[in-house]
Formats: C-alpha cells, sequence, structure tokens
C-alpha cells in the first residue's frame, strides 16, 4: 500500500497553507490556512474493509519550561513526546483520496465539530484540546485536523507523520469522543497493511528544513 500527497513529497517540508502556524513578517508566529492536505493511496490489501488515518507529531517537547519563551530555546535532546493532529476513522473500503481543504479550511477557535464527519467517517479529537484548555479565548475539543505550529524556538525541526491504516474492521471500535491513543489501542490487531507519508515544518529561522 502506498500513500502520497500533490502538497508535498515524503520527507520534504509542508508547505505553510497545510499548517496552524506560519512564521510573519513581524513577531514569532501567526495563524495560518490549516489547510487538510490531500492523500491519495492505491493497493490496499484483500480483505480490506475500511480505513483509518492518524497525523501526528513525534517531536513535540516533554516539558514546556523553555516552549515559546523570549531569550530561551528547546533544546534539541531534549526527550520528545507524540502530539496528535489528525484522527479519522472510518473512511470507506472503497475510497482512494482525500481532497485538500476538505476536512478542514482555516482554523476555528474552540475547535471544528465531531466525531461526525465527512463521508461517513468519525473523527477524533486532536491535541490542540489539551494545548488550549487554559485559554479562555481557544479553549474547546478540537475534533478533526489541525495543523503544524512547533515552538518558535524549537531548535529541533518537527516531523509529521500521515499514517493510513488498512483495517479488517468496516467500523473501528471507538465511541463517543476518542483520540489518537484510543484508535491505537482499538485497531491493534485489525491492521492489515500501513503505508506513512512524512512532512517537515518549523517555526524557528534558525532551524533548516
Amino acid at each position: 500500500m502506498k500513500l502520497s500527497s500533490p502538497n508535498f513529497a515524503d520527507g520534504a517540508p509542508i508547505p505553510e497553507e497545510f499548517a496552524f502556524g506560519r512564521k510573519p513578517a513581524e513577531g514569532h508566529v501567526e495563524l495560518s490556512s490549516n489547510h487538510n492536505p490531500a492523500l491519495a493511496w492505491s493497493d490496499p490489501p484483500p480483505g480490506t474493509r475500511s480505513f483509518a488515518l492518524i497525523c501526528h507529531d513525534p517531536d513535540v517537547p516533554s516539558r514546556g519550561d523553555d516552549v515559546n519563551q523570549e531569550g530561551r530555546s528547546v533544546p534539541p535532546d531534549l526527550p520528545r513526546v507524540d502530539f496528535f493532529h489528525w484522527v479519522l476513522v472510518d473512511l470507506p473500503a472503497d475510497l482512494r483520496e482525500i481532497a485538500g481543504g476538505s476536512f478542514s479550511d482555516r482554523v476555528t477557535p474552540s475547535g471544528k465539530p465531531g466525531p461526525a464527519a465527512l463521508l461517513g467517517t468519525r473523527q477524533g479529537v486532536n491535541d490542540y484540546t489539551s494545548w488550549f484548555a487554559g485559554d479562555e479565548k481557544m479553549a474547546g475539543d478540537y475534533y478533526g485536523y489541525d495543523g503544524p505550529c512547533p515552538p518558535w524556538n524549537d531548535l529541533l525541526r518537527h516531523r509529521y507523520v500521515f499514517t493510513l491504516y488498512a483495517l479488517d474492521l468496516e467500523r473501528c471500535p471507538v465511541e463517543g469522543r476518542f483520540d489518537g491513543a484510543d484508535v491505537r489501542k482499538a485497531i491493534s490487531g485489525h491492521i492489515l497493511a500501513e503505508a506513512s507519508l512524512t512532512g517537515l515544518y518549523t517555526l524557528n529561522p534558525a532551524v533548516k528544513l
């Protein structure tokens, strides 16, 4: 099984159109277009009954002491953790592509609704839900896709890994409000094949992509 995007190649930078935050002319970060990238896949294995899609950043700082702090940097050797950007389940077995901007075409303060989504799919909450939990203007359940916005002072470039799973399940066994960890657990033992696509992004002008 193969996964690709017309918007960026595997291992290449993600255009800012598909990011939550971008570099402004002045300052550190401003809101971006936040479109979901277009994705296409081929050659799923026989017996595939549905697909699940997860996008995660494995390079998020495990501690926030230095994050986005003036005069400080997030060191590249700091231990990193996963941050989920998109959790999408129940993609039909005959589907082979997702159009760019079809699931997200802007930043939505307090998050997009869910879990019901296009094409009979369901979306989980992403980790902006916890990131904005203490922000009165932005707090809420962030369903669906919200793109890259790594710390502007991080000395490590971030990877965004889109992984498509071909499943022997017609419906993913998660209910109500769910997240990336819930889906990973639910599909364990039901994955017939998987394919990944990785894009790179940074808001730190000192870091090369």
